[in-house]
């Protein structure tokens, strides 16, 4: 071009100036963040952390006292006797005097069987005793003669002889007519059929009008003792000396009785005997109770729970079972410190009665465990107390009405 072109050039533009704006509000934005982070960083520092929320439990305070110490085993009321009223002469019945399930008196009249033929015998019997009676009156009065008469020679031996047999044969034939004739009463007496013991009655098998035999099977009524009667029941053969030691001496523990679900008190006795040996099969041993059973409670062959009174534990450390847990360490509980905060005691029960548990050792009377929210806390777990739980004692269940 000619230097003296005077056509007008323009500037060149900067490469900076070329960019888009998004570019630069990208730019600002990041080193807007930049600048944020390292001021709380730099003065700001972390947020601390809330403290833990504290853990609801229940908690029960340790006590001491006097803990029994019971064995407990399944059994069955059974009465001291039980009698299927049977005839003992053939006949009809002719009248029941009893009703179903009433208590009855030991010899209490049941039934009346038909006495007129066994009246009859009485008096067949009682006639040829008579007979025989005067029979033997007059030989004895013959005899009397013909001793005389031997005395003074004017008859044989042998017709003296004669004379006695024939007394000894009437005195055979009267001792047999007086068995005839008892035999006879007796079976007049078997008519009236009476109640060897006393008892409840159960239902009757036979009705007025029946013809019964005495070789049925069956009988008429079966009469069961309720009071007092027993109960049998199994204890692990391993407690057999503990049962042994509280028996000692004569000494007959005392023995209580509930129903299935161990809620009520049915009623309460004592040890009557100890089985004499050990059942191979289950690993028991069978005992018998004595129950008064005066309000009629126990019922024959019903299912009950038994718990024997083997000892008692004196100055027990008592806490509810649910306090306890279990832990490859052993056992164990938590205990609430002043602080509201929980300590992990390993402890050492000895029986559990119920829902108490004794301890030989591990708490003190007067602290506090944790009976729930227990799978929540670790030790040293803040805790806040909720409604108290129920305090340790052995408990009495409801008692039978």
């Amino acid at each position: 071009m000619d230097a003296n072109d005077t056509t007008y050039q323009p500037a060149a533009v900067p490469a900076a100036a070329s960019r888009p704006w998004w570019v630069w509000a990208i730019g600002a934005a990041v080193a807007a963040g930049v600048l944020i982070a390292i001021v709380r960083l730099g003065f700001g520092g972390k947020k601390p952390a809330p403290p833990p929320r504290a853990v609801p439990v229940s908690t029960a305070t340790v006590k001491t006292g006097a803990m029994p110490v019971n064995l407990s085993g399944l059994g069955t009321v059974v009465p001291t006797d039980n009698v299927v009223i049977k005839t003992r002469v053939d006949g009809q019945i002719m009248k029941i005097f009893f009703r179903e399930g009433q208590m009855v008196k030991a010899g209490e009249l049941l039934a009346q069987i038909d006495p007129r033929p066994f009246q009859v015998a009485l008096l067949q019997a009682e006639g040829q005793m008579a007979k025989d009676q005067a029979a033997l009156k007059n030989a004895r009065m013959d005899l009397a003669r013909v001793r005389t008469l031997f005395n003074q020679k004017i008859v044989s031996q042998q017709q003296l002889d004669t004379q006695t047999a024939l007394v000894d044969q009437y005195e055979a034939a009267v001792k047999s007519d007086l068995g005839s004739v008892e035999s006879a009463r007796l079976n007049l007496t078997y008519s009236r059929i009476t109640s060897p013991v006393a008892g409840k009655v159960g239902l009757k098998l036979v009705d007025t009008g029946n013809v019964v035999r005495a070789s049925d099977t069956t009988g008429l009524v079966t009469v069961t003792p309720v009071s007092p009667i027993n109960v049998v029941f199994t204890v692990p053969a391993d407690a057999i000396q503990s049962v042994l030691k509280s028996s000692g001496g004569g000494k007959m523990p005392a023995v209580a009785v509930f129903d299935r679900d161990m809620d009520t008190r049915l009623a309460e006795g004592r040890l009557l005997a100890v089985d004499n040996q050990v059942d191979s099969a289950t690993g028991t041993v069978r005992l018998k109770a004595q129950f008064d059973n005066g309000a009629g409670t126990l019922f024959p062959n019903q299912f009950v729970n038994a718990r024997l009174l083997v000892d008692t534990l004196k100055d027990a450390l008592m806490v509810p079972a649910a306090a306890l847990q279990r832990s490859p360490a052993g056992t164990y509980v938590y205990v609430v410190k002043p602080d509201s905060t929980v300590d992990m005691r390993v402890v050492e029960p000895l029986f559990t009665e119920g829902d108490v548990t004794a301890l030989k050792k591990g708490v003190a009377p007067g602290e506090k465990v944790v009976i729930s929210g227990l799978d929540k806390l670790r030790p040293g777990s803040k805790v806040a107390e909720d409604v108290p739980g129920p305090k340790p004692a052995a408990g009495e269940r409801k008692a039978a009405p």
